[in-house]
């Protein structure tokens, strides 16, 4: 990706620390945290077996906060690389400013170790999460993410390819404000066209959205998105696929299971993004 060293970032779209009530979501352990973290797993699209209902926050907020404080400007990415953070998320809200009647800006919260937020407490196992519980709405980061989608996942990574995973998280931004999270939480079943895969894909497919347009506001942090780009993205979400995630962890595939949905699935969700807009990506929650 290429970076407009002229565009100005707002810092203060990024944070450090929880969002605040995290008991009243993560009960503690036992039966009935497991099924509330499954339910929670299946809406957000990720594992969410590190949520629990005790610890503290291990991040400093203030200290969290205040590496993105220096991020004034694009040109600010060749010399902080925690810049490009500040660029993707101001360009992904930008970008649905525009699309979304009363879009709410939100903030990307990064941390390390522990974090309480308002769908209970997480740790680093738990991945990139949105959380859409009343009074949160933030997208959840901790940037040690993106070495395991190298190590663990064997995604080629790059720019692109965290752009597309921050791009996916505010997908499940748009579809909460759109209404899409409850109606995939009316239904808790898993398989390849389970309402909570479908969640998952149109998460993907506004990320494409956004991937397409990222570089048409003369304002936007980004100039210039190049095919390579795209193809890291696309490599990104099908590094995260349910049956390559199973072939991996377990030997065998298993579709009935899916809360992802497919190498496949996720590719072509985001490719229909990219190609066809947003408007696309609401026929798949329909």
């Amino acid at each position: 990706m290429q970076y407009n060293d002229n565009a100005q970032l707002d810092s203060s779209q990024m944070g450090g620390g929880g969002g605040g009530g995290g008991g009243r979501i993560a009960i503690g352990g036992g039966i009935g945290g497991t099924i509330l973290i499954l339910i929670l797993s299946l809406v957000f699209g990720v594992d969410l077996s590190g949520l629990t209902g005790g610890g503290s926050t291990s991040a400093d907020p203030q200290a969290e906060t205040s590496r993105y404080s220096q991020c004034r400007t694009g040109a600010d990415v060749r010399t902080n690389r925690d810049c490009r953070f500040v660029a993707y998320t101001n360009s992904i809200q930008q970008y649905w400013s525009t699309q979304v009647k009363g879009y709410e800006t939100t903030k990307t919260i990064t941390f390390t170790g522990r974090i309480s937020t308002g769908c209970g407490t997480a740790d680093s196992s738990v991945g990139p999460f949105y959380c859409p519980a009343q009074g949160d709405h933030k997208v959840y980061l901790d940037t040690g993410f993106f070495d395991q989608l190298q190590s663990q996942f064997g995604a080629r990574g790059g720019d692109a390819a965290e752009a597309y995973v921050i791009a996916h998280e505010y997908g499940h931004h748009v579809s909460n404000l759109l209404g899409k999270m409850d109606w995939a939480a009316q239904d808790r079943s898993t398989g390849p066209n389970s309402r909570g895969v479908k969640i998952e894909l149109q998460a993907d497919c506004f990320a494409g959205a956004w991937l397409a347009h990222a570089s048409d506001d003369p304002n936007s942090p980004i100039t210039q998105v190049t095919q390579d780009d795209v193809n890291r993205a696309l490599d990104a979400a099908a590094a995260v696929g349910d049956d390559r995630i199973q072939q991996k962890s377990q030997g065998q595939v298993t579709p009935e299971t899916w809360t992802h949905g497919s190498s496949q699935q996720r590719q072509q969700a985001t490719t229909t993004g990219f190609q066809s807009g947003p408007n696309a990506c609401l026929q798949i929650t329909q």
